[in-house]
């Protein structure tokens, strides 16, 4: 082996590691990795600087009432905290819907009275503009006032766990602030008579002297343990002065909020609110596992984070990248002149080595490593190492050239060639989207025309036919006599396979309204055509015989397609295309449809809705 294939395979593999866990499902892994650090860890005590007024199920029965509280009671917890020597008071709980006008101005004005209090309110994200699209704000008298109010806006990864706090969102080129930055920037406001405004900096948030780490706009966060680790007292507890009586208490007056003044619990603390019922829905996943974590504990997860300058931050990428080189260049060597039993004793040895070293890093520098990443790489060049011989290239390749090139567009054969990984030649179940289309009366027709005739008009109809479907980067499955099969989305991957068969759809009757003009011009007789298209999962591979290959799909979804199309004569459509609701669901944002009719189908428990597909708006690429 050359010089060039020692050092190209190991950064080969190294590479693609790096590509593979780029895909959230993947890199899911490797999350689900690291939250273990934080149950090896263990807990660490957040002690008592920040405080949380939990609206549980103690304050439900106490208080005797529903959700939402009446806004009277929010401005009495306002008063009472501030008595009780609150430094800051946030609210995640959002006043942005009009309740009795008298009692929202009173929740306003006693916030503006006290000056130390921080509202909730909520950004409509949009996925293709990059930021807000809408911002819910809190009810105008707390706007109209100027009090400070901050997002409540969560970021959780592909497998829904919060792990990254946003601390802002950009809306018509502004930046709004979470509402854990708004607890930053007002934290010495009853000292210095400002709040601090935050300087958004490459890779960083600097808020009055505190520098927060960020990557796209979100901070990790380092969790002090599960829930309800940060101290908890009951609202109805601070609510229940002398002038307030809990009916839940029967008549009985604790009178708990003197308790809390006289042991001085909230003396100059940051004093959250928010929901800790399981009734309100407002608990989310974390890292730590076991009972999901209340949005008001995570906010407070956050803040303590920044005020002690505990954030987690990722290990330098392309540092990590070049040690990994490194050692896998190294191994390599190991792997090609050493026996394989002792490369796995060193392969098994640097993978424990590297987890405790990633458990270090994360307990004594806040730095979370790749764990699964590494212990991958470092298996995957073992496998490699074992492998003697290659397989032979060129005769694959030529065996996809020879199995596809017929039904396939040349680009895409290409582009199989450079990827022969993604044919099945088992079976496997994928999402496609199906293309069925046949000719009207086409029996008929055989009956009433010479063989040759017959044979040149389907000949130069199915030449335009196949010719639409390939230039759409379809794939021609099989010709069933006159029908043709089609399908999207295999063995290429394409993002908008549904989008792709409708548009063939469209064009395949554009090509056949040419053909009828011409043949009308020769004096010859034209047929219709009817087409059904449907999108889901189906098993897709190989599924000929030894000696043939036959690369096709089947299963319910196929066969919903297939009947789809039998059906376009039985309904009075536009232009004889008919979609499932599955398809429809994909194209919804750029097609024209009207409902036709619910179908029960074999397979389906429930009958399928069906729609005339008329048009289609551009789909920007």
């Amino acid at each position: 082996m050359s010089r060039l294939k020692h050092f190209l395979i190991p950064l080969i593999l190294l590479i693609i590691i790096k590509i593979v866990f780029l895909f959230p499902a993947v890199s899911s892994l490797e999350h689900k990795a690291q939250d273990g650090l934080f149950r090896l860890r263990g807990a660490i005590d957040p002690g008592e600087d920040i405080v949380i007024i939990a609206i549980d199920d103690d304050s439900f029965s106490a208080m005797n009432r529903p959700w939402p509280f009446p806004r009277e009671y929010h401005a009495k917890l306002i008063q009472n905290l501030n008595i009780a020597g609150a430094k800051t008071i946030i609210f995640d709980v959002e006043f942005t819907e009009t309740s009795n006008p008298e009692t929202d101005e009173m929740l306003a004005a006693i916030a503006e009275y006290y000056g130390n209090v921080i509202f909730a309110g909520k950004a409509i994200l949009s996925r293709k503009a990059g930021e807000a699209s809408q911002l819910v704000t809190p009810i105008m008298p707390i706007v109209e006032k100027g009090l400070s109010w901050g997002l409540v806006n969560m970021s959780s990864d592909w497998d829904n766990v919060i792990r990254r706090y946003p601390l802002y969102e950009y809306h018509d080129g502004e930046p709004y602030y979470t509402l854990g930055v708004h607890g930053l920037m007002n934290r010495d406001l009853d000292e210095i008579g400002e709040i601090y405004e935050p300087v958004i900096e490459a890779g960083s948030v600097e808020i009055g002297g505190l520098q927060i780490p960020v990557s796209q706009n979100r901070s990790l966060i380092n969790y002090y343990g599960q829930a309800e680790s940060f101290l908890h007292i009951s609202y109805a507890d601070v609510i229940d002065d002398e002038n307030e009586t809990m009916p839940g208490y029967y008549g009985v007056e604790l009178d708990a909020f003197y308790d809390l003044l006289e042991s001085g619990i909230l003396q100059d603390k940051i004093v959250l609110i928010g929901a800790t019922a399981d009734e309100l829905h407002d608990k989310f996943p974390t890292p730590f596992g076991g009972e999901w974590t209340s949005g008001v504990e995570i906010h407070a997860n956050f803040l303590l984070n920044a005020l002690n300058g505990d954030h987690l931050v990722n290990a330098n990428m392309w540092l990590y990248f070049l040690i990994e080189l490194i050692l896998v260049l190294l191994l390599w060597q190991v792997c090609c002149k050493t026996k394989p039993q002792y490369s796995a004793m060193v392969i098994f040895g640097l993978v424990i080595a590297q987890f405790a070293l990633a458990f270090l890093l994360f307990k004594y520098a806040n730095i979370l490593s790749p764990i699964v990443q590494t212990a991958l790489l470092l298996i995957s060049l073992y496998v490699v190492s074992l492998i003697s011989h290659y397989l032979e290239t060129m005769k694959e390749k030529r065996f996809i050239r020879g199995a596809f090139q017929q039904y396939m567009a040349p680009a895409l054969v290409d582009e199989l060639l450079k990827n022969p990984d993604n044919i099945s030649y088992g079976g496997t179940l994928q999402e496609v989207s199906v293309l069925f289309s046949d000719v009207r009366g086409f029996t008929t027709y055989t009956e009433t025309h010479a063989p040759e005739e017959t044979v040149s008009i389907l000949k130069e109809y199915l030449t335009e036919m196949v010719v639409t479907i390939i230039d759409n980067k379809g794939i021609l499955d099989k010709f069933i006599g006159d029908a043709v099969m089609a399908l999207f989305g295999t063995p290429i991957k394409l993002p908008n396979h549904a989008y792709t068969a409708c548009k063939t759809a469209l064009d395949m009757r554009d090509s056949l309204a040419v053909l009828q003009d011409k043949w009308r011009a020769e004096g010859r007789e034209i047929f219709e055509i009817g087409i059904g298209i449907n999108t889901g999962n189906a098993v897709i591979g190989n599924l000929g015989s030894e000696q043939i290959f036959d690369y096709t799909a089947i299963g319910d979804t196929i066969n919903l397609g297939a009947r789809l199309e039998s059906i376009t004569k039985e309904y009075d459509t536009t232009k004889g295309i008919i979609i499932s609701e599955f398809t429809l669901e994909y194209i919804k944002d750029y097609a024209e449809v009207r409902y036709l009719d619910e179908v029960k189908v074999k397979g389906k428990n429930q009958a399928v809705k069906i729609y005339d597909l008329i048009s289609l708006k551009p789909m920007d690429e």
